[in-house]
């Protein structure tokens, strides 16, 4: 055969090959991943793989950003109300803590990897989205500042009756993100376990407390 012919007719072939390629479905797609994530990590210590399964959340909210589209405003609100049914109101009626001890919470990004104790305490983390106080020198900008956060909402005394409404929104809002906006990638602290109930009400003060660095 010519050689320029069949220079011409074999990437044609290879097209025609390719042409008759079934394309695995999305579905397909997710649970090719979905296997390959399960077969690649293993239990390990209080690490388990058991992170790895989706709630309806997570679910519904990753299938709308792969579709890039905003997740259907029906969907959202059935998932909200159902996130806000999990939320836990503080056991003695009490909201605010010790702010210090929400500092270092905050400041800490230790717990719930394989190389901890299980019982350990875990941090909060907070500072790898949010910038905390004027003082912070790095800090994460995936969630908004929360330099001032009690001050700007008005809150001179977070346990007024004045600041009740923006006092039991961020409980809620810590609990579970989720509560208040569907797809919210906010870990929810409290109804994931990460931080217990005196936790959050240190990192309440933290946040609130008129005399916590967060407010100055």
């Amino acid at each position: 055969m010519n050689k320029k012919i069949a220079f011409v007719l074999l990437p044609l072939a290879a097209l025609a090959l390719s042409a008759c390629t079934v394309s695995p479905s999305a579905a397909d797609a997710d649970k090719a991943t979905a296997d390959i994530l399960k077969n690649s990590f293993q239990d390990r210590g209080i690490a388990t793989v058991d992170r790895l399964v989706q709630d309806d959340a997570n679910r519904e909210c990753a299938a709308a950003d792969v579709a890039a589209k905003p997740i259907d405003p029906t969907v959202a609100k059935a998932i909200e109300a159902a996130n806000m049914k999990t939320v836990k109101w503080p056991s003695d009626g009490k909201f605010i803590g010790d702010w210090k001890a929400g500092e270092a919470i905050a400041q800490s990004g230790r717990g719930m990897t394989w190389t901890d104790k299980a019982g350990d305490a875990n941090g909060g983390n907070c500072y790898n989205c949010h910038q905390i106080s004027k003082e912070e020198i790095s800090f994460g900008t995936l969630g908004p500042s929360l330099y001032n956060y009690g001050k700007l909402r008005g809150v001179t005394d977070p346990n007024s009756a004045g600041g009740k409404a923006i006092v039991e929104y961020t409980w809620g809002k810590l609990w579970n993100s989720r509560a208040y906006n569907a797809c919210s990638q906010m870990p929810r602290v409290g109804h994931k376990g990460i931080l217990n109930e005196k936790q959050l009400k240190d990192v309440m003060a933290l946040l609130l407390d008129p005399a916590s660095p967060v407010n100055k």
